[in-house]
């Protein structure tokens, strides 16, 4: 357990190095026009002169570049990405998308700036110190390295002093790799800080997941009303006929053709209710057009005819100037409606009145209480919530319980 706990701090600090190294590559063109900038001032004449001045203005200038640079909206989505993969630090700690406002872009110039200006220092030092501490490590075997420019430097004028040179060169090697694993620590610890998200970025993911959830308990209701409703009447239909075929030679046939008619419509239209709600999925799929209007008030008779013969439906003013919008979310209401008293109160007569006044639509659905209660189902209770989202959605309300014997369903919609 400690091996792989020590193999997987090396690898993270390796990546974060590559990380860093990564920065010093970006940090290469806004060194160029620092070395150019610089050399003119000083008189160097050369991007790459040796002097030290010249390498360290240049880097001076190429700072406050990186910082005006990094408004660009692409700078953000690819230090995330880069800190993703290399930084070590969890995904959901990052934003997502370009920077938008004064304080998300103040501190992607702030990452920005320290990626690259910490990347440009470690990446210089990982291609100079290396070669140089293996050449001093390389002195005392070496009689011309110790007669050369280095053998002076490194003060051989002492013999004895020769043989440091070997630890000399290690300690610069680890030297460098401590150096390196800091700053990578230190970049991946402020990196949820800098390109964490913003306020406005929290609000945007949470309106995001708010839309997703509410377009997903759009189609849970849509297939549950729908498909639901149709297998309900269906098997009522169908137990119906059975019931009266089992009665022998004096069977009502008549009943049964009637049954079988009503199981046929209701999964015909089913089908057209089914292609529609599948048209929503593909909506977001396609760039063509989403599907066309979902059934309204217009096909509610043919609804109440599949329900069966118990069934009557009232209407009282013109259902003609009613809303499309308004028109498919009453179909959905009245459609579970009669699904909820199919299943808790099966072979009950239903009354349905539609009452369409100026200001609002209101929908009732009565029927009377079985004998015996329905057993409650352990993951029940989603028709009547959906039908007061329903309502709730176009501003109106979902009242339902039981009074005298009766239950009872009165929805009102504002027009």
């Amino acid at each position: 357990m400690r091996r792989c706990a020590v193999a997987l701090l090396g690898q993270r600090a390796r990546r974060r190095w590559l990380h860093l190294i990564v920065g010093g590559a970006l940090f290469m063109p806004f060194w160029m026009v620092g070395s150019v900038v610089v050399g003119a001032l000083l008189g160097a004449g050369g991007l790459f002169t040796g002097s030290l001045a010249v390498q360290f203005g240049a880097y001076g200038v190429g700072l406050p570049l990186v910082a005006v640079a990094a408004l660009f909206p692409l700078a953000r989505p690819m230090s995330v990405a880069a800190a993703r993969a290399l930084c070590g630090v969890p995904e959901d700690r990052f934003a997502d998308g370009p920077a938008r406002g004064r304080d998300a872009k103040a501190r992607t110039a702030g990452w920005w700036t320290l990626h690259l200006g910490a990347g440009a220092l470690i990446s210089g030092a990982t291609l100079a110190l290396p070669p140089f501490a293996v050449s001093v490590m390389a002195v005392p075997f070496s009689p011309a390295l110790r007669e050369s420019e280095l053998g002076r430097l490194w003060g051989l004028d002492r013999p004895w002093w020769v043989w440091a040179a070997l630890p000399a060169g290690l300690l610069m090697l680890l030297a460098l790799a401590a150096a390196a694993a800091a700053t990578g620590a230190l970049l991946a610890r402020g990196a949820p800080r800098l390109l964490g998200p913003s306020p406005a970025d929290r609000l945007a993911a949470a309106e995001r997941r708010a839309a997703g959830a509410e377009s997903r308990n759009r189609l849970a209701r849509e297939l549950h009303d729908s498909v639901g409703h149709a297998l309900s009447a269906v098997t009522l239909q169908a137990g119906a006929a059975r019931r009266v075929l089992d009665g022998g030679d004096g069977a009502d046939l008549a009943f049964v053709r009637e049954a079988l008619t009503a199981i046929e419509e209701t999964t015909r239209r089913t089908v057209g209710e089914l292609d529609w709600v599948l048209g929503l999925l593909r909506r977001d799929e396609d760039a063509g057009e989403g599907p066309g209007p979902g059934p309204g008030l217009d096909a509610l008779d043919a609804l109440v005819r599949g329900a069966g013969p118990k069934v009557a439906l009232t209407v009282s003013g013109d259902l003609a100037p009613v809303p499309e919008a308004l028109s498919r979310e009453a179909y959905r209401i009245v459609q579970e409606g009669l699904t909820n008293a199919a299943r808790h109160a099966g072979g009950e007569p239903v009354a349905v009145r539609l009452d369409a006044r100026t200001e609002e639509l209101e929908i009732t659905m009565e029927n009377p209480l079985p004998a015996r209660p329905p057993a409650v189902r352990p993951n029940g209770g989603r028709g009547l919530r959906g039908i007061g989202e329903r309502a709730r959605l176009l501003g109106g309300t979902a009242a339902a319980g039981p009074a005298d014997g009766v239950w009872r369903l009165v929805v009102r919609i504002p027009r």
